[in-house]
């Protein structure tokens, strides 16, 4: 693949997948999808005033060397030698068939998102670092693992509450967890200005994948 000068924060940025049918199936980072481009497995879809056009890693690199000219801030550059290339925000598999898989992974990561690091019991936001999950019905009661019954809260919260229900320690959540629709880190990647031309693919749909 070609050079790039130097590790550049770009290449973790998220890129939506599509297939072969423009349906959305996945989403990996730019540093992956740079490579599935390289490899002719993949192709850009962009964007422009309101219409779209499908670019190989070449087209890509020469749109690239034009725009580089604007430097616009709200751009995403990887530097490689000699050239700069715009972070794509959406590819397609070229030969791909297979749809998105259905399900939603009830996983740490996912309520942290679904509650937006908001404990569920004080309000305040806080770094993942300082969260935990808590069963609001606590599992010594019987209370399950699920979406129903798990939020994040902060360590103080967490302790304070204890073995007890939210009204037996006389806290009240902020929010009644639920099972949610969608992916909620694409939610989050949808509010997000830089994919906002995601919005042409999954905004239609029911759609629960999740992100890597």
């Amino acid at each position: 693949m070609t050079a790039i000068a130097a590790p550049s924060p770009s290449l973790g940025l998220s890129v939506l997948v599509l297939n072969r049918s423009f349906v959305a199936v996945h989403v990996t980072n730019v540093r992956r999808a740079l490579t599935l481009l390289f490899r002719d497995l993949a192709e850009v879809v962009h964007f422009e005033q309101g219409q779209y056009g499908a670019y190989s890693f070449e087209s890509w690199r020469e749109l690239s060397a034009l725009q580089a000219v604007l430097e616009d801030p709200e751009h995403d550059w990887i530097r490689g030698v000699g050239f700069q290339l715009r972070a794509p925000r959406v590819i397609r598999l070229v030969e791909c068939d297979r749809g998105p898989r259905q399900g939603l992974r009830f996983n740490r990561r996912n309520v942290f998102a679904r509650d937006g690091n908001r404990c569920q019991y004080c309000g305040c936001h806080f770094p993942t670092s300082e969260l935990s999950l808590d069963h609001v019905v606590p599992r010594s009661r019987g209370g399950l693992t699920s979406w129903e019954n798990i939020v994040c809260a902060c360590v103080a919260c967490n302790v304070r509450k204890g073995g007890r229900t939210p009204q037996e320690a006389r806290m009240h959540l902020v929010r009644e967890p639920v099972k949610p629709k969608r992916s909620p880190l694409l939610s989050l990647k949808l509010g997000n200005p830089k994919y906002a031309s995601w919005k042409n693919f999954v905004d239609r749909a029911y759609w629960t994948v999740d992100l890597d």
